[in-house]
């Protein structure tokens, strides 16, 4: 029997598949962008989580060590070190810096332009690890140095009043990027924290001797030149030490193009000028107070912090 109707197969036309397709197209790229931003998202929140924790592990650690500065053991804390003396003062450091160390001598070159962390300081520290008790010949390890040692052996009790522990703090290249590096009289710079490109410090005077700093000096205003006991009277009047950080990130962990100017010690302005962080920048004798970040796609953080050291520094 024929039928009236015939069965006919629909499908779709050309336009339409054409039609189907940019809408799938459009919506894959959507996802695909979503993904994308989404990771970038994800690596700029990890970066500055890495930021933040370097930044907080560094400031801890200057932290530790400037406390400890001229600590003596119970046993010399007692008399006050001689006029005469011409030890190595238990605070001091370097502008625009590159330490050597040969024993309990630190000497330093003038960082040249380009160089990793240029205008970045030299921060020096000395203290004592203290005997357990009286008698024992066995060392606290409660004082250390930056490498967390409190003596070379960790036995030998100071023998005289200027037997200190030594840490030197600078910036250098790590594994091909800048780091807060750590000296002591005994070893080779180790890094402490990856990633810190600037390192400024300034050093809180006290110039009437009333334990309150008067103002804040950069290492090069506080060297006489060949006078040796005026630069230690200099030192020994540092009552606290004012210390700036830039730490960056890795490559790509922004998307942003532009360059920065950052400033170690906060933007602060001078009630001279008025000028965004001119409290505390001295481009012109300091150059590491005002930093040119290029534009590298690298997050960027500033920290600045106050310590007011505890023992005096002329025992």
């Amino acid at each position: 029997m024929n039928s009236t109707f015939q069965n006919k197969q629909g499908g779709l036309t050309l336009i339409e598949l054409l039609v189907a397709l940019v809408i799938s197209s459009v919506i894959a790229l959507a996802a695909f962008s979503a993904i994308v931003v989404s990771r970038q998202g994800f690596a700029t929140v990890d970066a500055a989580s890495q930021l933040r924790d370097n930044a907080r592990f560094a400031t801890e650690i200057i932290q530790r060590l400037a406390l400890q500065t001229g600590y003596q053991d119970v046993a010399y804390s007692a008399t006050i070190r001689p006029a005469s003396s011409t030890a190595p003062a238990n605070v001091s450091g370097f502008t625009n810096g590159t330490p050597s160390v040969s024993g309990i001598l630190v000497t330093s070159t003038t960082k040249a332009l380009g160089t990793t962390g240029y205008g970045s300081d030299v921060l020096i520290l000395r203290y004592q690890a203290p005997e357990t008790y009286p008698g024992s010949g066995k060392v606290d390890k409660g004082i250390i140095d930056c490498m967390g040692r409190s003596k070379a052996d960790d036995d030998d009790i100071p023998i005289d009043r200027d037997d200190r522990l030594l840490s030197v703090l600078y910036v250098a290249e790590s594994r091909g990027q800048p780091a807060l590096m750590c000296r002591t009289e005994s070893g080779s710079g180790q890094p402490l924290v990856e990633g810190v490109e600037n390192f400024q410090v300034l050093y809180g005077v006290d110039g009437d001797n009333d334990s309150v700093t008067d103002r804040y000096m950069r290492a090069d205003q506080l060297i006489v030149a060949g006078n040796d006991a005026a630069t230690k009277a200099n030192w020994d009047m540092v009552r606290s030490i004012k210390i700036g950080l830039i730490l960056r990130s890795g490559v790509g962990a922004t998307q942003e193009t532009a360059s920065q100017t950052l400033y170690p010690f906060g933007n602060a302005r001078a009630s001279a000028s008025a000028a965004l962080g001119s409290a505390f920048a001295n481009s012109a004798n300091d150059p590491g107070t005002v930093v040119s970040a290029p534009a590298d796609r690298r997050l960027r953080l500033q920290t600045s912090f106050t310590i007011h050291l505890r023992n005096e520094q002329n025992l």
